[in-house]
């Protein structure tokens, strides 16, 4: 997981040019100046950078701040109070008219959303990450967990994002779904079995579920293993199979509101080619997607 290949080479940023006047002395108008030099450079410099708003599903909430503090460095582009919710959640504060300039979600559900509403680009949509779903329990607990199933055995409450706005609750409602204890397909259209109903704990983001667990409220919970590097308290049970959700994708977008569309697609692009943005991904957990 820690050796990821890019699937792009390095962003290209364009440079701008500045055209400047030429000062009229008595030795008359001097020449454009030499690249490199220290003038040249502060012309160069003279264009302010432009300040993102990121709005980015709560699991990057580690990761995300130490790639954008990278960008800042090499770019001089800043950005404004990133915003860590529920993917739903911001897609929804999108449609009641929050601006942003780059959107990422956890799953490809809410990104579909987000493009059906026209919140963001589509021509700009990317796969960016992909995630693994497991089942946690603190750190040092004697909590067994071998198969999915185990959990309708467990004394005590499961801790699982809510479904209608948390993709990891989803997800963990279709590997439930896969052994039974869950109705519906989807992850948000059925209901729990008996055998676990009263034992599920609903948060309302990944990290709440995380907190359930480390503080000893439930005995077992479902967050993706990235939750794992960036929570203290925690450790990993069970790892459910592929088959047994969809796919945990992270998509990224340029939004529609964005003032800074070609800034926020040079972000988004640096994230998936610069190989210190990688090894900050891979440090949490995250996996580039193919």
């Amino acid at each position: 997981m820690f050796d990821m290949v890019s699937r792009r080479g390095f962003v290209s940023l364009s440079a701008v040019a500045a055209a400047g006047l030429g000062l009229a002395g008595c030795s008359g108008n001097k020449g454009p100046e030499p690249a490199g030099s220290d003038t040249g450079s502060a012309k160069a410099s003279s264009k302010k950078a432009a300040e993102l708003q990121v709005f980015a599903a709560n699991s990057l909430e580690k990761a995300l701040p130490e790639v954008q503090e990278l960008y800042t460095e090499q770019t001089g582009t800043t950005f404004a109070d990133t915003q860590f919710k529920a993917s739903g959640d911001l897609v929804e504060q999108m449609r009641a008219g929050a601006v942003a300039d780059v959107l990422i979600t956890a799953s490809k559900g809410t990104m579909d959303d987000a493009e059906a509403a026209e919140l963001v680009d589509a021509d700009t949509r990317e796969d960016m990450f992909v995630n693994d779903l497991v089942i946690i329990r603190a750190e040092g607990s004697d909590t067994k967990v071998e198969a999915i199933a185990d959990v309708a055995n467990l004394d005590g409450k499961i801790a699982i994002g809510d479904a209608k706005t948390v993709p990891a609750g989803k997800y963990a409602d279709q590997a439930l779904a896969s052994v039974g204890l869950y109705t519906g397909t989807e992850g948000d259209d059925g209901e729990y079995a008996p055998e676990i109903a009263d034992k599920v704990a609903l948060a309302d983001k990944v990290g709440t579920a995380a907190a359930y667990v480390s503080t000893g409220d439930c005995v077992a919970g479902f967050v993706y293993s990235s939750d794992i590097f960036r929570y203290d308290g925690i450790e990993e049970a069970f790892v459910c199979p592929e088959d047994s959700h969809k796919p945990i994708v992270y998509p990224g977008a340029v939004a529609e509101s964005s003032e800074h569309a070609d800034d926020a697609k040079a972000f988004i692009d640096f994230c998936l080619s610069n190989k210190k943005a990688q090894k900050i991904w891979a440090k949490y957990g995250f996996e580039l997607s193919e």
